[in-house]
C-alpha cells in the first residue's frame, strides 16, 4: 500500500510541475536473454569445399545471440534514450559544467579540408589548420592575459599535468632543488594533489571550511609551516572560482605572498567560464592555468571523447611548456618542436592535440564575439545566483554571499531527529531522478557533509530552472511535513531501482550467464 500510495503523489506532483519527463520509459533486456534460435538474423548455408585461408582452425558457434534485425535494431535504440545528455533535457551537474553545444560548431569541424586533414602532412599542406590553431592560442593568450599557449594537451587533467610540469621544468632549470611542497585547498578538485603528487611534490592543504574560501592567513600558515619565508614551496594549485562556487576575495594579496617565496600560481581553469570575458586571470597574478575548452567554449564533454585542455601560461614559464606550439614565420606558420625550444619540457602526447576541439572551440569564441563571451559568463552566474535565491530559505546554504557560477547547499535542514526521518543528499538525488531530472552533483566538494553542488549554465531557460527549483521546494516541503518515507523509495517509475551501491561498485558483476535470467 506504501509503494502505491507513493506512485500515486509521484504521479500528481508530475502532473503539477509539468516535468518533462519521468524516470526512464524503457525496459530493456540483453540480446541474449531475447534470442530466439529459429529467427536467426542471418542464415547462410556453410561454404563447402573452400580452405580456409587464415591458417586457423575452422570457427564453431561463437555464442552470438540469434535474434532479427528489427530486434537488434529496436535494442539499440532503446538502450540509446538511457544516454541522459543535455540535449535531453536539465543536466544540473555542479563542477561539470554540461554547456549546450552549438549545432554551427559541430558543422563547421566537419568540413572536410579540416575535418579530412591527417598530422603527418607535410606544414605547407596544412597552413589553414595552423592558422585556426594560431589564431585560437591568441585569443586564449588575450582572454587569460598570459601570452604563452600550448594546445595539444588532451583533456583537463592531462593540462593540470603540463601546467605543473611546466612548474617544475622552471625550478630545474634555476636549481631549485629545495622547492618540494605544493599547496591545495581542501576544497580543490581531487585531481589538483594527484597531479602534484605525479610532479613528485609534496602536498600541503590550506583549510577552507570556515568560509569556503581561501584567506591570507591560512594562506601564510601553510606557507610558513616548515620554513618561515616559504623557502620550500614551488607552488600554489587553487581553482578560482572555487569549487565551493565561490570567488576568492583575497587572492591578490595570496598570489603577491607565493611570488615573494619564489613559488608559481598554478590556476585550474576548471571553472573559468565564470569569468571568461571579464576577468583575466594572469591580472590576479596566475603564473599558468589550464582551460576545460568544454566547460568555457562549448567542445562536447565527456563519454571517453576527445577532450581538450590547452594551457596558458606567463612569458616567464613560455620557455618551459609543452611543444609543439604553433607560431608565425615568414611565408606562413610553423610547429615548434623541442629543437626550436631546447629548454621545454618536450611533448605531452603524440601529434598537436585534439583539433576537432579546437575548431569547435574556436567557432563559440568567434560566433559570441567579446561582448557576447561577457554574456556567457553573466548568464551562468545569474542562473546560478537566482537557484540558491530560491533555495536558500528551505536548504542549508553553508557560505554567505552570491555565487558564481553555481550553488552549493547541504541536506543539514532535511535530517530528521532519527536515521528513518533523515532525507539525505542521496534521496533527495533519486526524488530528482524520478521526477524527470538529472541529479546535480552530490557529496563533493568534501569540505562538508550531504554536499551538493548545482550549476544550470547560461544556456537554461528560467522556464527549465522553475520546473527544477519547484522539485527541489517540494521535496523540502514534504519533509518539513513529515512525509519522509516515499524519499527512502524513489525512484519508482525508471527501469530500475535503488541499487546496493556500494556493493555495486565494491563486487561488480561484469559477466552475464544463462543462470542470471532466472534471477
Amino acid at each position: 500500500m506504501a509503494a502505491e500510495r507513493n506512485i500515486e503523489q509521484a504521479g500528481k506532483m508530475k502532473q503539477s510541475l509539468d516535468s518533462e519527463g519521468r524516470g526512464l520509459q524503457y525496459e530493456e533486456n540483453l540480446l541474449w536473454e531475447k534470442k530466439r534460435n529459429d529467427e536467426p538474423a542471418v542464415d547462410l548455408e556453410p561454404l563447402r569445399h573452400i580452405p580456409l585461408r587464415t591458417g586457423q582452425d575452422e570457427r564453431g558457434n561463437i555464442g552470438l545471440p540469434q535474434v532479427s534485425e528489427p530486434q537488434v535494431v529496436r535494442h539499440f535504440v532503446r538502450l540509446s534514450t538511457w544516454n541522459y545528455s543535455i540535449d535531453h533535457g536539465f543536466f544540473p551537474l555542479g563542477s561539470c559544467t554540461m554547456k549546450h553545444n552549438p549545432r554551427i560548431n559541430e558543422k563547421l569541424a566537419r568540413l572536410p579540408g579540416l575535418a579530412h586533414i591527417h598530422p603527418f602532412q607535410p606544414e605547407q599542406t596544412v597552413q589553414g589548420a595552423l592558422e585556426l590553431m594560431y589564431n585560437l592560442q591568441n585569443y586564449l593568450a588575450e582572454l587569460t592575459a598570459l601570452p604563452a599557449v600550448c594546445l595539444s594537451p588532451a583533456a583537463g587533467a592531462h593540462g593540470e599535468l603540463a601546467g605543473m610540469m611546466t612548474i617544475r621544468r622552471a625550478h630545474e632549470a634555476k636549481g631549485n632543488t629545495q622547492k618540494k611542497i605544493v599547496l591545495i585547498p581542501d576544497s580543490a578538485h581531487g585531481t589538483n594533489p594527484a597531479t602534484a603528487v605525479m610532479c613528485g611534490y609534496d602536498v600541503r592543504t590550506i583549510s577552507t571550511k570556515e568560509t569556503g574560501r581561501l584567506t591570507v592567513a591560512a594562506f601564510k600558515e601553510a606557507l610558513t609551516m616548515t620554513d618561515p619565508n616559504g623557502a620550500d614551496i614551488a607552488g600554489m594549485m587553487v581553482t578560482n572560482p572555487n569549487t565551493c562556487g565561490l570567488f576568492e576575495t583575497e587572492i591578490l594579496d595570496i598570489a603577491d605572498l607565493l611570488h615573494e617565496a619564489g613559488g608559481y600560481f598554478y590556476c585550474d581553469g576548471a571553472n573559468f567560464n565564470a569569468l571568461v570575458g571579464k576577468i583575466r586571470p594572469g591580472d590576479f597574478g596566475v603564473d599558468v592555468m589550464h582551460i576545460n575548452l568544454h566547460k568555457t567554449f562549448s567542445t562536447p564533454h565527456g563519454g571517453g571523447g576527445p577532450g581538450s585542455g590547452p594551457i596558458c601560461v606567463t612569458e616567464e614559464l613560455a620557455p618551459y611548456q609543452p611543444v609543439p606550439v604553433v607560431v608565425k614565420i615568414a611565408g606562413g606558420y610553423h610547429l615548434q618542436t623541442q629543437d626550436d625550444q631546447p629548454e621545454s619540457l618536450g611533448k605531452m602526447r603524440g601529434f598537436h592535440g585534439q583539433f576537432g576541439m579546437h575548431i569547435r572551440a574556436l567557432s563559440y569564441m568567434l560566433s559570441h564575439g567579446s561582448d557576447g563571451l561577457q554574456e556567457v559568463a553573466e548568464g551562468a552566474v545569474l542562473n546560478a545566483n537566482y537557484i540558491l535565491s530560491q533555495l536558500q530559505d528551505v536548504y542549508h546554504v553553508p557560505y554567505e554571499g552570491p555565487c558564481m557560477h553555481e550553488c552549493m547547499i547541504t541536506d543539514k535542514l532535511q535530517k530528521g531527529e532519527s536515521k528513518e526521518d533523515d532525507v539525505t543528499t542521496l534521496d533527495i538525488a533519486k526524488t530528482l531522478t524520478e521526477y524527470g531530472f538529472h541529479p546535480m552533483t552530490v557529496y563533493f566538494p568534501l569540505v562538508l557533509p550531504g554536499t551538493m553542488l548545482i550549476e544550470p549554465t547560461e544556456t537554461e531557460s528560467k522556464d527549465s530552472i522553475d520546473r527544477f527549483i519547484g522539485v527541489m521546494r517540494h521535496v523540502a516541503d514534504e519533509v518539513k511535513a513529515g512525509n519522509t518515507d516515499q524519499f527512502h523509495e524513489f525512484p519508482l517509475s525508471t527501469p530500475r531501482r535503488r541499487l546496493d551501491e556500494v556493493k555495486a561498485a565494491r563486487q561488480p558483476v561484469l559477466r552475464w550467464s544463462e543462470d542470471m535470467a532466472q534471477l
